[in-house]
């Protein structure tokens, strides 16, 4: 049987491209090469389409050097990659499938799968309205408010609202909450730009570093409690199954992207002292979450647990990391679920969604 080209997308102009590269090389660790044919293209942050001819030029950072263009075509008649040499030589190579291993903007929002879809070429991970709703952290809120599910508090405004008169944003949130405040991109992940404000001039800070990322700004009550994460797979055509929840022992007092990827001593537990009972309830409610959004293929869907066993919502991400020690693949793992046949049910779930 011939193999299935599968075009694996990675990089990206975010402020996650680096994770991105980091997910990129367990993805294709974990692809079955006797099935699958992988062919990398590789998004540099100043967002140059190149093809990637091999992995080992992800792993020690010389990627950028390709001097292969690579431009997935829109033309659903051709379904292919453009690819020109720097002579100008072009070649087009069919693409069966993709994985967009893309995080944050230009990635996990529904650009590049409306560009996918547009070419009518199947996909890993979840459509366009369900990346855009949970790329957005304000959306994703107004979402799960239908659904009764305890999330934080909030107050959400834009960047020139903030810009033309600060002071009354700050007078708007401090009329509803109490410091301390969490104050985040709306549309970001892996922590990027978010912050712990304590007092009105920490809170100004905050929003101003929280803009540098995305003109839509959240700030929410801060939440005290454990920080767990279920992993979710399915939809569309299949049952949702969720695997977890798993626990983050973060080395900061948030977990932020810094805390996250670059700091050894933050701990992923995938079998947290919870009461079963509790574990099922955050189960359902992530269940509950990813079908609200309308995912399809894979969502980790986060929230605290509070001391008196209260559980708060707290986001959802469409493409979650892949890194060695991301929660997503750790907690199919120990559900039982090796990478590669992870990998299988990503990608056969791509040819499923109608």
């Amino acid at each position: 049987m011939d193999k299935l080209t599968l075009a694996i997308i990675f990089g990206g102009v975010s402020s996650e491209h680096e994770v991105s590269c980091m997910s990129v090389v367990n993805v294709v660790k974990s692809i079955d090469t006797g099935k699958y044919e992988p062919f990398l293209i590789g998004i540099t942050k100043k967002g140059r389409w190149v093809y990637v001819d091999d992995i080992s030029y992800v792993v020690d950072g010389t990627w950028e050097e390709s001097d292969i263009s690579a431009e997935l075509s829109p033309d659903a008649s051709k379904k292919c990659v453009i690819l020109t040499t720097a002579d100008g030589e072009v070649d087009d190579v069919f693409i069966d499938v993709a994985w967009p291993v893309l995080h944050g903007k230009n990635g996990e929002d529904g650009t590049i799968q409306g560009l996918l879809e547009l070419a009518q070429i199947p996909y890993v991970g979840c459509g366009v309205l369900a990346s855009a709703v949970s790329m957005d952290k304000f959306f994703t809120k107004v979402i799960v408010a239908e659904k009764s599910i305890h999330q934080a508090d909030f107050v959400g405004f834009n960047e020139y609202e903030f810009r033309r008169d600060p002071e009354e944003i700050c007078d708007r949130v401090e009329a509803k909450l109490s410091y301390p405040v969490f104050v985040k991109p709306s549309n970001a992940g892996s922590s990027c730009g978010a912050s712990k404000a304590c007092d009105r001039k920490q809170l100004a800070e905050s929003i101003k570093e929280a803009a540098k990322i995305d003109s839509k700004i959240l700030v929410e009550e801060f939440i005290k409690g454990r920080e767990v994460e279920c992993s979710v797979l399915g939809g569309g055509c299949e049952k949702v199954e969720v695997a977890g929840p798993g626990e983050i022992l973060s080395a900061e007092e948030t977990y932020t992207y810094e805390a996250k990827y670059f700091n050894p001593q933050s701990v992923e537990v995938t079998d947290p002292d919870i009461p079963e009972e509790k574990k099922e309830e955050i189960r359902h409610m992530a269940r509950t979450i990813f079908n609200a959004v309308d995912g399809c293929g894979l969502s980790r869907v986060d929230f605290f647990l509070k001391e008196d066993g209260e559980v708060i919502f707290n986001e959802i991400n469409t493409m979650p990391g892949f890194t060695a020690i991301s929660m997503y693949p750790k907690l199919w793992e120990h559900a039982g679920m090796t990478p590669r046949e992870l990998s299988e049910r990503l990608i056969s779930l791509a040819f499923k969604r109608k």
